[in-house]
Formats: C-alpha cells, structure tokens, sequence
C-alpha cells in the first residue's frame, strides 16, 4: 500500500484525507481510514472476502457509494473490512475484493459510529503529483 489517510475535525463531523499515487490508492487509503474510524484494525484478522461492483454517475459520487458500502458491510452484514483490493476503476465504475472477518464484539474495539458518508466538503484530485480524495462523514 502506497499512501496515507489522515483524519480531519469538523465542528458537526469527522473527514477523511486519503492520498496515494494514483486515485485507486487514495481510494484504498479511504476505506483504511474509515475503518480505522470505527475500529481497531490491528484487532482484525482476514478469514472472508466480499466482492464490491459500484456504477456512478462520476468520481465524487463513485467515492461516497465506495466508503458507503463498506459502511453497510459494517452497520448492515456484521462484516469487518481490514484490506481492499480495487481490481477496476473509472470515472463511473468500481470493482473490488474486501477482505476481514465478520463483527465480534469480544474481539473488535470499536472507537465511533459511522451514519453516513456525505458529500459535504468532497474533492478529488489525481494529477501527475498523486491522487487524494477528502470526505466528511456524519458521527
């Protein structure tokens, strides 16, 4: 994994700052950063994969339904992401593989919890210097 994520204050929220060297890392580093939100990742261990196909209108929205379905994952099926493999990615398509383990309370330390992803304060930059993507989501 090449790249990093920060996490950003907000008097209503809490953001993301993901960068990588190409927008597919940003992505990555997103969802590490969101889980990181929510959880201890050193807590999660790989044992299952879920398989994510995404069709959006463009980039900024392709990001939100991203970090949106590993939320459901989370909040909807029980599902702990700890590594995503973005296999495709265009403007208006995402193809990847997450992989974790399902929610165990007696072994995940959960931090905060996640509502939504919003589009309050998204950019997207990939240029020839890298790629970083910034989201806010609703605590």
């Amino acid at each position: 994994m090449s790249g990093t994520f920060r996490i950003l204050e907000h008097p209503a929220d809490l953001g993301i700052e993901a960068e990588g060297k190409t927008l597919r890392d940003a992505f990555i580093n997103a969802a590490h950063g969101l889980m990181a939100i929510i959880l201890d990742p050193s807590t999660v261990d790989v044992h299952e994969t879920r398989e994510v196909k995404l069709q959006s209108s463009d980039r900024e929205r392709l990001l939100v339904q991203w970090l949106s379905e590993i939320l459901y994952l989370y909040d909807g099926q029980g599902f702990v992401a700890k590594e995503f493999d973005i296999v495709r990615l265009t403007d208006a398509s995402l193809e990847a593989v997450v992989h974790g383990e399902r929610l165990d309370l007696q072994k995940h330390r959960t931090r905060l919890d996640v509502k939504a992803v919003t589009y309050h304060q998204l950019e997207i930059r990939d240029d020839e210097h890298g790629a970083r993507v910034r989201v806010f989501l609703d605590i």
